[in-house]
């Protein structure tokens, strides 16, 4: 067991931080401010709910759980304690959608994989060949630009046009659905790899978490974990390559926009990286927001609209500079994962998420769908209306 405050931003204390707790009674929407956390679900018995009126969020009362600082949270792999909390992803009946290929540098990584057809051990020789050419140009293109079509027309010419890089630079993004509502896991859970994929990665991302109407109220972190092998045999795999039991993270909390903390502190944004396996072995990376290829709300636009709607909200992720290539055993074979690693991706202003790696097959089944929510929220008495 541990402070879940240890996990959280240097300035926690002034943030308005929206999360989901599993009570004894069900999972409870709860609110921290001034440092105390809070049972909002009087208020809204879901975290879509509390996010349709984020405006008066900072005014909400509830039942008042105690100091954050001196509440114990258990993770998944912690001992069973009778008074300890759990914390849940932070969001509930939200779709999570992501936005693949916004940097440059994972646009290279994914013409690789595209080019290797899932076998790590090609990927050396292949980035060698690629990565000077293709992302130097990459990183000075605008999507959609007429410069960009003049460099696909360049790199077409050389034989070196891809689908991943028509995502990277042409004018429509790729986004894709994660995860469908309620299958995220949250800060001290397990994140799932299947047992099958022999190189697969953890992709540290920052989500934006959207209303119905597309507003961005708040931002949170998140692990799109990623099986490489996979979505380098076709890329009509993506959907096993993405989505599959505990293959994606959020958390801890979401943090809502206000005068401490708004859009541009994502844009600016510095998100870390560090893996440390049962053997001894230990990976640390950052990437940095501001070289992302795509504005993070140019992407939200681009997830809703006329063609889309989300009458829950959404959470986007939004896409990773971050592959790694160092070899973790063979020469050549570069990064995977191993069960036992565990995962931290943190940021400055939104905390760390840490997790543990297993295999999707041993990781907690997802048995708590909408229908069971409701029934659970029905015989709470929370959905007669909101307070």
């Amino acid at each position: 067991m541990t402070q879940l405050t240890r996990s959280l931003a240097a300035d926690w204390q002034d943030a308005i931080l929206i999360g989901r707790v599993a009570l004894p009674d069900g999972p409870t929407p709860v609110l921290v401010k001034g440092g105390r956390l809070y049972d909002i679900s009087g208020f809204a018995p879901t975290v879509a709910d509390a996010l349709a009126r984020a405006d008066v969020l900072p005014a909400t009362g509830g039942r008042d759980l105690g100091a954050l600082d001196a509440l114990e949270f258990a993770t998944a792999w912690d001992e069973p304690a009778h008074d300890a909390l759990r914390l849940l992803a932070p969001v509930d009946l939200q779709c999570v959608k992501a936005s693949g290929v916004t940097f440059a540098v994972s646009a290279v990584e994914r013409v690789i994989e595209e080019r290797a057809q899932g076998h790590a051990n090609r990927a050396r020789d292949i980035r060698d060949a690629l990565k000077d050419k293709v992302g130097a140009d990459l990183s000075t293109v605008k999507p959609g630009s007429e410069a960009a079509a003049n460099l696909k027309s360049a790199l077409s010419a050389e034989g070196l046009w891809s689908q991943y890089l028509e995502v990277a630079i042409g004018p429509d993004a790729e986004i894709f659905t994660k995860a469908a509502p309620l299958a995220a896991v949250g800060w001290g859970d397990y994140v799932g790899v299947r047992g099958d994929s022999r190189w697969n990665n953890p992709e540290p991302e920052i989500a934006l978490v959207c209303d119905a109407t597309g507003q961005a109220v708040g931002a949170t972190l998140g692990n799109d974990v990623n099986l490489r092998d996979f979505e380098g045999r076709s890329a009509l795999l993506l959907g096993k390559a993405k989505d599959n039991n505990a293959s994606c993270s959020l958390g801890p909390f979401i943090r809502l926009f206000d005068g401490n903390f708004t859009i541009e502190d994502v844009r600016r944004a510095k998100v870390s990286l560090e893996v440390e396996g049962e053997d001894g072995y230990r990976l640390t990376g950052e990437s940095s927001m501001s070289l992302i290829s795509r504005d993070p709300l140019d992407l939200v636009r681009q997830t809703i609209g006329k063609n889309h709607q989300y009458p829950d909200g959404f959470a986007l992720m939004l896409g990773t500079m971050f592959a790694p290539v160092e070899d973790r055993d063979a020469p050549g074979l570069g990064f995977t994962h191993k069960p036992g690693d565990i995962v931290r991706v943190s940021s400055e202003r939104l905390g760390m998420l840490e997790n543990i790696v297993t295999t999707c097959d041993k990781a907690p089944p997802w048995t708590l769908g909408i229908g069971a929510l409701m029934r659970n929220l029905a015989q709470r008495g929370l959905l007669g209306g909101t307070a």
